[in-house]
């Protein structure tokens, strides 16, 4: 393809970076194990207590799998690919006499991605929506592209450890409030009088728990919730509009939201620049990294499901270790699927993920759109409210499957995904190609060397 305005053109065929490709397309179709359960329960009972919507053994494995392995380390492997992505755009722009043209095409690209987000949360209904925050947190990253990777971990590393200290004084505070605890009931077991602060942790303490069970206002929100699920159109969209107006709005989440996807953006770009993210590293390297990172995340979040299966208000490690653990374990992904991809197995193993990394666009839309509409909707399958964690597990399994084989099958024939194309030629002000040509056949299965020649 010929440049475009600006003599900028997107990158194509041998110029993209394989391995990328295969991390967009795992972590896409992976986050739908997360996503599933925002769209199949109710959001007030899932977020009151996640074992109301079942809690057998079985959905006790579905849930702490995904806890420990994917919940929030997908989210965390694109933020990171999307900060190297932004290397791969803007590297005509690491000059400080760059054109002008990256920054503009950058901003545009952006701009339109914060559109197809809005399109996401007010027409496809997602209140998930990844694609806003991401644009979101894309409008300041531009000016952070010469800095050193040393800088830009430190930068990134700043949520982490407000992270840290918030929940390490928490911690702190809850130890305190446990002992307290202990003392009160051990004071009413033995029939002697409580001490005044004591009885104000007991009370506490006794507050905390009657939170976590059924109230009034919960009972309001489920009959509400299931009201939406059982009309037509308007008021399951409206059910779903509020919700994210409530949260992410309301709340402030979308705020810390930007925060963190804006962090691990600016990791990302440390990891490109490191020449990690992209498999230019030896074996041995990305052994020892998935090793680290896998050994602390890994280890900190297994701890956090323990504590977190009582239910109970007491001291949780994964306060302070949250966020150092989901990053670890992001990181920890990217370098297992780089050192099996330095494998001739591990890459004809990971060959049909590449497809699905080329339109995660369109497939996460899909992902949306098969849970959203068909299966869940009361106008479609009706299966909502009907299923606990190992349900969900199954069928988030089943749509990721459809996806990617729908992806493998587009790739036969079109050149790029449907919404791709919609966003490129939006982005480059020009009608980009979207059918293969005659004469352009799939690419043969790859070897294991990852950055073209």
């Amino acid at each position: 393809m010929g440049e475009v305005a600006g003599g900028i053109a997107p990158i194509t065929g041998r110029a993209r970076i394989e391995v990328l490709d295969v991390l967009r397309g795992l972590a896409i179709l992976a986050i739908y194990y997360m996503n599933v359960a925002m769209q199949a329960s109710p959001v007030t009972v899932l977020m009151a207590d996640f074992r109301w919507i079942g809690w057998t053994p079985i959905d006790r494995v579905a849930w702490a799998f995904v806890m420990v392995f994917l919940e929030g380390t997908q989210r965390g492997v694109l933020e990171l690919l999307f900060g190297a992505g932004f290397m791969v755009l803007t590297a005509r722009a690491m000059r400080p006499d760059g054109p002008v043209a990256i920054a503009d095409l950058f901003y545009r690209r952006t701009l339109w991605l914060l559109f197809f987000g809005l399109v996401n949360v007010f027409v496809v209904l997602w209140v998930g929506d990844i694609l806003t925050i991401y644009a979101l947190a894309s409008l300041f990253l531009f000016p952070f592209r010469l800095l050193g990777p040393k800088a830009l971990v430190a930068l990134g590393s700043l949520l982490m450890l407000f992270n840290v200290a918030m929940g390490g004084m928490e911690y702190v505070e809850r130890v305190g409030m446990q002992t307290k605890v202990e003392r009160a009931q051990a004071a009413q077991a033995a029939g002697k009088p409580v001490a005044k602060d004591d009885a104000k942790a007991l009370a506490e303490w006794n507050k905390k728990i009657e939170r976590r069970q059924s109230n009034e206002k919960m009972a309001k929100e489920l009959v509400k919730e299931r009201k939406a699920h059982s009309g037509g159109w308007m008021p399951y969209a409206t059910c779903y509009w509020e919700g994210w107006t409530k949260f992410m709005v309301g709340k402030g989440l979308i705020g810390m939201a930007v925060i963190e996807a804006f962090c691990v953006m600016l990791i990302g770009v440390a990891l490109w620049k490191w020449r990690i993210i992209q498999g230019e590293r030896t074996a041995r390297f990305y052994l020892g990294l998935m090793l680290a990172t896998y050994g602390f995340g890994l280890t900190a979040r297994a701890i956090g499901v323990v504590e977190m299966m009582p239910l109970l208000p007491t001291a949780k490690t994964i306060w302070f270790t949250q966020e150092a653990a989901r990053i670890a374990v992001s990181i920890g992904h990217v370098a297992a699927v780089n050192l099996a991809m330095k494998t001739v197995g591990g890459t004809r193993l990971l060959h049909p993920f590449r497809a699905v990394g080329r339109m995660a666009f369109s497939v996460y839309f899909l992902e949306q759109i098969i849970g959203l509409h068909i299966l869940f909707a009361p106008y479609g399958f009706n299966l909502w409210a009907k299923y606990g964690h190992a349900g969900q597990f199954a069928i988030a399994t089943g749509v990721i499957v459809v996806s990617a084989i729908a992806a493998n099958l587009w790739a036969r024939w079109f050149a790029i995904g449907p919404l791709e194309w919609a966003w490129r030629s939006l982005s480059y002000w020009q009608r980009q190609p979207f059918r293969r040509r005659p004469d352009q056949v799939p690419e043969v299965l790859p070897g294991p060397t990852l950055v073209p020649a």
